[in-house]
């Protein structure tokens, strides 16, 4: 057995200096020092020795494997000294090589068009506010002088959560949560998200739109004339021409729809305005007194106007979009143009 350990010893030895790499030190391993390796197997034959030889070959067998044991880990150091080396090279750096420029995005349309649309009507005074998208019927509907009845309210038309709660269909909510925890003068605009179920050249289930509200003693219907002029003209150039037709809605008395003069033809008529010479922008209109109400004002001591557009209706214009669907399909060939 003496004679068994020396080989041992010699051949683990042998074996080691040829190695190169980890995973032929690892293999190498396990031959001698595994539970079937051959360190293992002479280790397990000391039970055949007698009395007076068993400690002199279990001190020789320990000192084999103790030798064998500092030779591995001698060997396994310089295989891992050796792989950080070639990592590190690997992935050196020539610090003198030019730098390379990093890509930097940019901004979305949309996000372009709301930042234009608020610089704009920043520079009149109002201010940004804020509100939930997922809204109660109460503040969608209720207090802004919805009947039960409207269409607007009904499935195919506004995407309901519970039979309360809904994902907001315009932006208009903000309007009376603001003023229930604001007195006048109120001066905000409302930029945010709305969901609605629709989609074709023109709509889209998720669309942006920028409500309008100012509220203060004695504002008259000129004052929305004027408001929206100069905003139409700081937007689509000062050439614009507006025009108000006669329209509905359930939170605005008197209301209108808003047009101005087609940004391809000039208002000469073309394909774009359907030969009308005009582009429709947003709708507008006299706070509705119901609505004052909701929100606890006196409709004897202040009256106000709202306006809404959608902000991918005034992107198109702005920048000649033929269908909004192309704003949301992620064509970088498409977005690259901005």
């Amino acid at each position: 057995m003496r004679e068994e350990l020396k080989r041992i010893e010699a051949d683990a030895l042998a074996e080691l200096s040829a190695v190169t790499n980890s995973a032929d030190l690892e293999e190498l391993r396990i031959k001698f020092f595994g539970r079937k390796g051959l360190l293992s197997t002479v280790m397990r034959g000391m039970g055949t020795l007698t009395d007076a030889e068993r400690p002199v070959i279990g001190k020789l067998a320990n000192e084999v494997r103790q030798h064998l044991t500092n030779a591995f880990e001698e060997v396994g150091e310089r295989l891992n000294r050796q792989d950080r080396e070639k990592q590190l090279a690997a992935e050196a750096i020539d610090i003198t090589l030019p730098g390379r420029r990093p890509q930097l995005g940019k901004k979305h349309p949309i996000t372009q068009t709301i930042d234009h649309i608020q610089q704009i009507f920043g520079g009149m005074g109002f201010q940004v506010a804020d509100g939930p998208e997922i809204e109660h019927e109460y503040y969608n509907f209720d207090a802004l002088n919805t009947p039960v009845d409207h269409p607007a309210r009904d499935l195919q038309d506004t995407l309901y959560i519970t039979d309360e709660v809904l994902l907001r269909t315009h932006t208009s909510p903000v309007q009376v949560r603001f003023m229930e925890k604001h007195k006048p003068p109120i001066r905000i605009i409302v930029p945010g998200k709305a969901y609605r179920l629709d989609y074709d050249v023109s709509h889209t289930p998720t669309f942006h739109q920028v409500e309008g509200l100012l509220v203060d003693q004695h504002v008259t219907f000129s004052e929305l004339k004027g408001v929206l002029q100069s905003f139409a003209r700081q937007m689509f150039g000062d050439q614009t021409a507006m025009r108000f037709r006669p329209h509905f809605f359930p939170f605005t008395e008197p209301s209108a729809e808003v047009d101005i003069s087609c940004t391809v033809c000039s208002g000469k008529g073309c394909r774009t305005c359907s030969g009308t010479g005009w582009l429709e922008i947003l709708g507008a209109g006299a706070v509705d007194p119901n609505v004052f109400e909701y929100a606890n004002y006196s409709p004897n001591e202040v009256t106000g106007f709202a306006f809404g557009m959608g902000v991918e209706r005034i992107a198109s214009i702005s920048y000649g979009i033929p269908d909004i669907r192309a704003l949301y399909e992620n064509d970088l060939r498409f977005l690259r143009q901005f």
